[in-house]
C-alpha cells in the first residue's frame, strides 16, 4: 500500500510450467508484483523475493485477496471461480481478477471489471504478450459509458452502489436520466438524452427538491448536500468539504468526532465528502485528531499561527485562542485554507473541549 492506504500491488497466481514463464513476463511488467506459484513447479531462475510458493490455494489465497489491487491468475476460469467465490464482497471492495490460460491466448476480465480495473488490466497485459482481451461488460461491448468508470475519473465518490446497474442501464437503453450537478463536475460525459435538474430546485435547508420527482426516474446526484432522493437515483460525491477542528489538550476522540457528526448532520452535509482535516500546527501530535483521521480515513492537514492568522474572512474569531495560541482561529481558518481559500459555509460550532468549522472548496462554473 502507499502512504494514503491505497493498494498498488498485484499479485500473480501460476499453477504450470507455461504459466512460470507468463507469469515472470507479467510481473516484469507490472509496478509491483508478487509471484504465487504452486509448490510442485520449480523456481529454477524466479527472484524468490517476489515469489511464495503455495501448497493449497484456497488457504492462501484467503488471506490474500483483499490484500492486492489485482489478480491475475494463469490457469483455467472454472478453477478461478470456485477459488474466490469465497472472497467476494462488492464491487466498491473486490480487487481486480484477470484470468489468462497458460498458451496466453486469452486475457479474460473476470471480476471488478470497471471499479477494479479489471477490463483495463486484460487490455494492457493482452498488449504485452500478445493475448486476445475478453471483456464482457455491458457497456463496453456496447461502446457506452459506465457511470462508475465516470464517477472514479471524477475523483466522486459512489455513495449507493446498487443504483449503478440502472444508470447503466439507462445509457444502454437511450433512456432518459434526471441529472443534478451544479458544479458541473461531471461535464459532458453523460450520455443523451440528459434532463438537468437547476440548482433553484434544490431546499438544501429541507434536504428535498421543489416539485416531484418520480420514484422510478433513473437520476444521478452529484453533491455533497444529503437530500432525500428517490433509489433510482445514484448519489456522487464530491471530495469537496474540509473540517477545520480545534481543541484542547488530550481532547478525547469521541467528543471531537460526536462534534463533526453533529455538525454535518445538522447542516444537511455529506461526511462522505469530507476531503480532509485541517488544525493548528501545534495539535500534529494530538491523540483525538490523529484518531479521527484514522477512523475516517482522511489526510490531516497543519497550518502554522502566521498562516492561519493570514485568513481574513473569520466569522468567530476568539479572543482566548489569540490570547494562548497568538491566532484569531483555528477551526474556521484552517477549513478555509485547507479549501485554498473557499467559502466558510459552516461557521465555528463547539463543545468543552472542540470547535469545528466546515468550509467548501471554490468550484468554477
Amino acid at each position: 500500500m502507499d502512504e494514503h492506504g491505497n493498494k498498488t500491488a498485484y499479485a500473480v497466481w501460476v499453477v504450470t510450467p507455461n504459466g512460470v514463464t507468463l507469469g515472470r513476463n507479467i510481473i516484469g511488467r507490472l509496478p509491483i508484483a508478487d509471484l504465487y506459484c504452486s509448490g510442485s513447479l520449480s523456481l529454477t531462475g524466479i527472484d524468490r523475493q517476489q515469489t511464495v510458493a503455495f501448497d493449497r490455494l484456497s488457504d492462501v489465497l484467503a488471506d490474500q485477496f483483499h490484500r492486492y489491487r489485482g489478480h491475475v491468475f494463469i490457469m483455467s476460469t472454472g478453477i478461478v471461480v470456485r477459488v474466490i467465490a469465497p472472497f467476494i464482497r462488492s464491487k466498491m471492495e473486490d480487487p481486480a481478477v484477470v484470468v489468462l490460460d497458460d498458451r496466453g491466448k486469452h486475457a479474460i476480465s473476470l471480476l471488478s471489471g470497471h471499479l477494479g480495473g479489471a477490463n483495463d488490466l486484460a487490455v494492457q497485459i493482452a498488449g504485452w504478450i500478445g493475448a486476445e482481451p475478453v471483456i464482457t461488460t455491458a457497456t463496453d461491448v456496447n461502446k457506452v459509458p459506465a457511470i462508475d468508470v465516470l464517477a472514479v475519473e471524477r475523483g466522486l465518490g459512489i455513495e449507493n452502489p446498487g443504483a449503478i446497474k440502472l444508470i447503466n442501464m439507462a445509457f444502454l437503453t437511450t433512456r432518459p436520466i434526471y441529472l443534478y450537478d451544479p458544479y458541473r463536475l461531471m461535464g459532458d460525459a453523460l450520455p443523451e438524452p440528459v434532463i438537468p435538474l437547476p440548482p433553484d430546485r434544490l431546499d438544501e435547508k429541507n434536504g428535498i427538491f421543489k416539485g416531484e420527482l418520480p420514484p422510478d426516474m433513473p437520476g444521478v446526484f452529484v453533491s455533497d448536500i444529503r437530500v432525500d432522493l428517490p433509489s433510482s437515483f445514484l448519489v456522487l460525491r464530491p471530495g469537496s468539504l474540509a473540517a477545520g477542528i480545534g481543541c484542547n489538550r488530550n481532547t478525547d476522540k469521541d467528543e471531537i468526532m460526536a462534534l463533526l457528526v453533529s455538525v454535518l448532520e445538522s447542516h444537511r452535509l455529506a461526511i462522505t465528502s469530507l476531503a480532509c482535516i485541517a488544525s493548528v500546527d501545534i495539535k500534529n501530535d494530538e491523540p483525538g485528531l490523529i484518531g479521527l483521521a484514522e477512523d475516517l480515513d482522511l489526510p490531516l492537514v497543519f497550518y502554522s499561527r502566521a498562516e492561519l492568522n493570514q485568513v481574513q474572512s473569520i466569522q468567530t474569531p476568539s479572543q482566548m485562542v489569540q490570547k494562548h495560541i497568538g491566532v484569531q482561529s483555528v477551526c474556521e481558518a484552517a477549513a478555509i485554507l485547507a479549501t485554498d481559500r473557499g467559502k466558510l459555509i459552516v461557521p465555528k460550532h463547539k463543545t468543552p473541549n472542540a470547535t469545528t468549522a466546515i468550509a467548501r472548496i471554490p468550484f468554477s462554473l
